[in-house]
């Protein structure tokens, strides 16, 4: 997954939320404000939050970057406002410090019944390799994948391969082979969806997540 949004729950508490549906916050309804913040990943996509009190009924939906809601004591959480970021770099600067950076992914293509890369993917690479130079302690994920032309079985080594591909261009320009895993999901998660044996470019292809 590629996009992440943030919570901030301020009891000295921080989680990450992924963007991809909204999450449920539940405060423990003990003595003492605790807020919540939602904040919109660094391309600016934003999640949503549901903050609920355990010790009262009632929810506030948060979905806009820097909406907050508080819940104080055993009350019900107070309406959603949206923070000024000067107040919340004040106020939660150093949590936000400590944050793991976000995921980035990448997707490489491939040309028709290959594992040799696109010029333009190919030309993609400098990116990945700057995402794995910035992590202190980086995971490399890739994950090969094929059209529907051939057999299942088949395009799973080819996608295969075609990981393997991306692993050695890696290895090649610096990166350690222990921070790299290698899949394939062959022609089972298809990016555009078709019928069997058809010729799709944007199938072909090589996903990597750099955490």
């Amino acid at each position: 997954m590629s996009r992440w949004t943030a919570a901030l729950v301020v009891l000295g508490v921080l989680a990450a939320f992924a963007a991809c549906g909204p999450r449920r916050v539940s405060t423990t309804g003990e003595a003492g404000p605790s807020t919540v913040v939602l904040l919109a990943d660094p391309d600016g996509a934003v999640g949503r939050a549901v903050v609920t009190s355990a010790a009262a009924a009632g929810m506030v939906d948060l979905s806009g970057d820097r909406a907050s809601t508080t819940v104080v004591d055993r009350r019900a959480p107070s309406p959603a406002v949206t923070l000024e970021a000067s107040v919340i770099d004040k106020q939660f600067g150093q949590t936000l410090a400590t944050l793991p950076m976000a995921p980035e992914a990448f997707t490489l293509y491939f040309r028709l019944e290959s594992d040799e890369l696109t010029d333009d993917s190919r030309a993609l690479l400098p990116g990945v390799l700057k995402a794995v130079a910035g992590r202190p302690a980086p995971e490399v994920g890739v994950v090969g994948h094929t059209d529907t032309t051939g057999d299942p079985k088949a395009n799973y080594t080819l996608g295969l391969e075609r990981a393997n591909r991306v692993r050695t261009l890696l290895i090649g320009a610096g990166v350690d082979v222990a921070l790299i895993d290698v899949s394939s999901l062959g022609e089972s998660d298809l990016r555009i969806r078709t019928a069997d044996n058809v010729l799709e470019a944007r199938n072909r292809r090589v996903e990597i997540s750099v955490r």
